[in-house]
């Protein structure tokens, strides 16, 4: 997916076809593209490794091709300001049915538990997405998987509550977990990616404008768990990855609230990844462990501040049980 619009935009800026000056966020190329923000996040981080972007002093990115001698321009992205024909982002409508619509399901359901007790309509699902319910099921399959929905023979899927309890069951296994899966994984790393890491920690931390929800998400994704997936110890990954409650409701928090200034996430997983990078990987893990556990007592507070705000407004396939 990232790969698809890394490709349409660096074309697009090395035949000159982009307008000069051009803003690029991820957000409005990620609705162009009818897809989440993850593979756009991927795509500029990509060209701006190549040198084909750089950042401003201000959000996003601009092509370097043309930074020397043209202001940046802030205006609506369209295919065709991008220099983009429609027929490049065609290749997105043929992913699977169930991928297109998972991270909305997700995002959906996740903001959800954090509010009560839900019922996801499958027959509702499908009609609010036009899929068939066998896509439907496909998705809340996946979301059973990663223990954000339930259901047994007798039961229909049912989602939440979200409560402070999980959410520390999860943290604790974790901070079991996670360490020692570091130590295992961290010495077949690719010390360029660490390298890259590090960056782009160092410019989030000095530039705090630029932390946000999905830059919080693409590096704790990274660290706890595509870093981790070397280790050989398969029972634990899959252990952890059934552990993801804490990142939701990080991410019902920020999307609510936006970060908080000063958020010290950046700069723990900084401490993480500078020990990764000297090859002090038992260092790594202590610091991954004191991470943790300070992330621990953060969304245990964030999960209270939560409980006293309305309910969102929710797609009709999610019912509340009484």
């Amino acid at each position: 997916m990232y790969e698809v619009i890394r490709k349409a935009l660096r074309e697009a800026i090395l035949d000159r076809r982009i307008q000069p000056g051009l803003v690029l966020l991820e957000g409005p190329i990620a609705k162009l593209f009818d897809t989440s923000r993850g593979p756009v996040h991927t795509a500029l981080e990509k060209l701006f490794e190549e040198g084909l972007i750089q950042r401003f002093d201000g959000r996003g990115f601009i092509p370097k091709t043309f930074a020397s001698d043209v202001e940046p321009v802030r205006a609506k992205l369209t295919f065709e300001n991008l220099g983009i024909t429609q027929v490049a982002a065609q290749p997105v409508e043929s992913r699977p049915a169930a991928d297109r619509i998972f991270d909305d399901v997700e995002e959906a359901v996740a903001m959800s538990i954090a509010f009560g007790h839900f019922k996801i309509n499958e027959i509702a699902l499908s009609e609010y997405y036009g899929v068939s319910r066998t896509v439907a099921r496909e998705v809340l399959g996946r979301l059973k998987s990663r223990q954000l929905v339930e259901k047994t023979k007798q039961s229909p899927w049912l989602a939440g509550p979200l409560t402070a309890r999980a959410v520390a069951d999860d943290f604790e296994i974790r901070a079991l977990l996670e360490p020692a899966l570091l130590i295992d994984s961290a010495p077949q790393l690719d010390p360029d990616k660490v390298s890259a890491m590090q960056r782009r920690l160092a410019h989030l931390i000095l530039h705090p404008e630029e932390q946000t929800a999905s830059a919080v998400a693409k590096i704790e994704s990274e660290l706890h768990s595509e870093w981790l997936s070397f280790a050989h110890n398969k029972k634990a990954l899959k252990m952890i990855a059934q552990s993801q409650l804490p990142l939701m409701v990080n991410r019902i928090f920020f999307s609510t609230l936006g970060i908080p200034p000063g958020d010290p996430v950046f700069m723990e997983n900084k401490l993480v990844v500078d020990h990764i990078a000297q090859g002090a990987y038992e260092a790594a893990a202590a610091s991954l462990k004191a991470h943790l556990k300070h992330a621990a007592e953060r969304t245990r507070k964030r999960l209270k501040v939560l409980s006293v705000f309305p309910e969102p407004q929710l797609p009709p396939y999610l019912v509340r049980v009484t």
